[in-house]
């Protein structure tokens, strides 16, 4: 029974450690409802801004979510929380065609990772702080979960 433990730790180890990312986290949406004026905020430290980055949206969202998509809007503020860069942004959760999730499904739950930004260089070190709202024309929306962001460290053999 000890050693079932220690081999379950020490997976969840090695599966939950991401070497390139410097920022992951998620929200939970409660009961499942996104309502537009829940905002979440996500605030991390940019140490190295000499060196480009990956930013992906993270989403959880159930399989009975009533849409093949959604839309988003992100807000990039720095320390200050001046304004970055603001975009719309639309996310493919289903095949339009077939209905078929897309991401990591277990059960009728699917996680998705989603490029938010490719190769984004900071314009400095030091806080930044990215709000993602739902922009969806249903309030509240139903069947999301959770919502975060992670921010890795572009790996330059891949550009």
């Amino acid at each position: 029974m000890k050693q079932l433990i220690l081999v379950v730790l020490g997976v969840g180890l090695l599966l939950g450690c991401d070497s390139s990312a410097v920022y992951k986290e998620y929200t939970d949406i409660e009961d499942g409802k996104w309502y537009i004026k829940n905002a979440p905020s996500f605030t991390f430290e940019i140490e190295d801004a000499s060196i480009p980055y990956n930013i992906y949206y993270n989403l959880r969202n159930s399989l009975s979510y009533g849409y093949y998509n959604l839309y988003l809007t992100r807000y990039l503020r720095d320390a200050n929380g001046k304004e970055i860069e603001s975009r719309l942004d639309e996310l493919i959760l289903m095949d339009p065609k077939t209905g078929k999730p897309t991401g990591d499904g277990l059960g009728d739950i699917f996680d998705h990772k989603f490029l938010m930004k490719r190769d984004y260089r900071f314009p400095k070190p030091g806080k930044y702080t990215m709000q993602i709202r739902q922009y969806m024309r249903q309030d509240p929306l139903l069947n999301i979960l959770s919502v975060g962001i992670t921010v890795e460290k572009a790996n330059p053999s891949t550009n």
